[in-house]
């Protein structure tokens, strides 16, 4: 029901309206007609008749206004992304898993509520453990409202201890995290219904500092900050993208030596006897290989195909016609690559080689060159000092004369070469085209990568000791179980919003507490965008609109340290 005003003549009228289905049709009908505007305000009818209206329907009003931005909030706390994720932090195991681990232990803080703050922040904007500490002030978390920066400190540290039991260590030691990870295996086994294939991958994160006793070395780094200690990290997935276990090591660990004891702890600690790994290029050696086909252990590997000697003049050089392949993907849309398989060393040992053309990606390939050859033309004319220290020209230059360049011909016929192709060597028996897909399931991981980097931007790391780097590390791996079981629930529902727009949308359910005429009310604001259904999806129903709470209970207030002394500085919270 509304109120309306109608016109009838010279004069105006206000009724009472309600809008009534009949079929397929609206139809509207008058319940009362309350008089002539003019006289009604004249009189002061029509505000005296609000004002007792109004008595009825407080918290109607109050929420109008709260819309409005006319009430004045006592506190206001966001509180979308917090009933969303406790509810899959509870159902996940993760929560119970790691009370149990916890059991014995005397910490005078909530330590499980730490780490679900310390995951939850990972999920909605992350950063280091001190951004976390000043962005909990905005949050209502049940059991967190107390926890300050070295209770997040700890919690970190905890989950990096060392184990009491060593028994099948790998080069890196058993912490809690490990217990915790195979525990959640455990837990979510019957999710795990088919790992006949893993998926695995490494990246790398740089510290300021020292990075730790042991992990903080200088390597490869893969975000381009040569200047700065790093840590490699490991995850493994299996065959649905759903996190498995992640390992850590020192920067300077080459990917070479990251996969076999990777694939021991499967074996030794998951129970997982039979698998099939499927992982990059830079996995790939021919120590490795020996190793996995001694062990009797399937792979689908990544080939270096500009380095690889065999692999550039014999399986590239190989003449006979690939097949095309439709490869399903999101919203209906496909890809298309074309395979073939090439064999190689007769029937005793042989080497068998998957090549893949895609010709979407030979078109970007072609494209970057282009622009390549198009900007080292300008650096030629402006002088040759210019392309000394870019590897990106280089690979296009010769020298005819004395330091003098030119572009090669032939080397830009060379690189065109490989435009769209990838090449994979694989010791399992699967067919062509199952070895193409298996191994295009791994964008599954370097897509958890690129969430790790940006949504989920665990860079930089501040802590001082390796078991606070592992933790810290360790929540950013649970962060991605969090963003899995959620992805799965909003398939399973039908719904596939984009990743920022979701938390966009839950960072602005927020919950208003306000004063009316001595009394306290919590307010909640209307769920915008994604939010609904991801509510409807994850199986949470969101607070009422309104509710009223006794005047003189207070909000919870985070508690705040008092400033820093002055003088000497203490010691970190995570040193040694």
């Amino acid at each position: 029901m509304f109120f309306r005003i109608k016109p009838s003549g010279a004069r105006r009228y206000l009724q009472i309206v309600e809008n009534t289905r009949e079929g397929t049709k609206t139809r509207q009908s008058v319940i009362a007609t309350l008089g002539r505007v003019d006289e009604l305000e004249a009189q002061g009818k029509l505000d005296a008749l609000l004002r007792s209206g109004a008595r009825l329907c407080e918290t109607a009003m109050l929420v109008s206004s709260l819309r409005d931005g006319t009430l004045e909030a006592v506190s206001t706390r966001r509180i979308g992304a917090p009933l969303v994720f406790e509810r899959l932090w509870r159902e996940s195991g993760c929560r119970q898993v790691i009370e149990k681990l916890l059991a014995g232990r005397q910490f005078a803080f909530p330590v499980e509520r730490a780490i679900f703050a310390s995951v939850l922040h990972r999920l909605m904007i992350s950063g280091s453990d001190r951004a976390c500490e000043k962005w909990l002030e905005a949050y209502r978390i049940e059991g967190a409202e107390a926890l300050d920066l070295h209770h997040l400190y700890r919690a970190m540290t905890w989950l990096g201890e060392l184990l009491s039991d060593q028994e099948h260590a790998t080069p890196a030691p058993r912490r809690i995290k490990d217990a915790l990870e195979e525990q959640l295996f455990e837990h979510r086994r019957s999710l795990f219904s088919d790992l006949s294939g893993v998926l695995f991958d490494t990246t790398s994160f740089y510290f300021y500092g020292e990075g730790g006793a042991s992990f903080g070395r200088r390597g490869k780094s893969k975000d381009h900050r040569p200047d700065l200690k790093q840590v490699v990290v490991g995850v493994v997935l299996d065959n649905e993208g759903r996190p498995i276990c992640s390992e850590t090591w020192p920067g300077n660990t080459t990917d070479v030596k990251a996969l076999l004891p990777v694939i021991d702890r499967l074996r030794q600690r998951f129970g997982i006897t039979r698998m099939c790994v499927c992982a990059d290029r830079g996995m790939i050696s021919t120590e490795t290989i020996a190793e996995l086909e001694k062990r009797g252990i399937d792979y689908i590997l990544g080939a270096r195909e500009r380095s690889n000697k065999e692999v550039r003049e014999v399986v590239l050089a190989d003449t006979r016609p690939m097949v095309p392949l439709s490869i399903p993907r999101a919203h209906g849309k496909e890809t298309a690559i074309e395979v073939k398989e090439v064999v190689l060393g007769g029937a005793v040992r042989p080497r068998r080689y998957v090549v893949c053309f895609n010709p979407e990606e030979a078109k970007r390939d072609a494209a970057v060159r282009a622009a390549t050859l198009d900007s080292l033309q300008t650096k030629l004319a402006r002088g040759d000092k210019d392309l000394v220290g870019n590897a990106g020209y280089r690979r296009f230059l010769m020298t005819p004369r004395k330091d003098h360049f030119e572009i090669d011909p032939a080397r830009v016929a060379g690189d065109a070469r490989f435009d769209g192709l990838y090449v994979l060597r694989t010791n399992s028996t699967l067919p062509t085209l199952a070895v193409a897909l298996a191994y295009r399931q791994l964008w599954r991981v370097e897509q958890i990568f690129r969430t790790a980097k940006s949504i989920l931007e665990t860079r930089p790391v501040y802590h001082q000791c390796n078991a606070a780097i592992v933790g810290h590390l360790f929540c950013s791996f649970l962060a991605l179980l969090l963003r899995k079981e959620l992805d799965d629930r909003l398939a399973a529902s039908g719904a596939s919003p984009e990743w920022n727009d979701i938390v966009r949308d839950l960072d602005r359910v927020e919950e208003v507490t306000v004063e009316q005429s001595d009394k306290r009310f919590i307010l909640r604001s209307d769920a915008p965008g994604t939010a609904p259904a991801v509510f409807k999806a994850v199986g949470v129903a969101l607070p009422p609109l309104a509710r009223q709470i006794p005047a003189a209970t207070a909000p919870p207030k985070r508690q705040t340290r008092p400033p820093g002394r002055r003088g000497r500085p203490r010691r970190g919270a995570t040193s040694r």
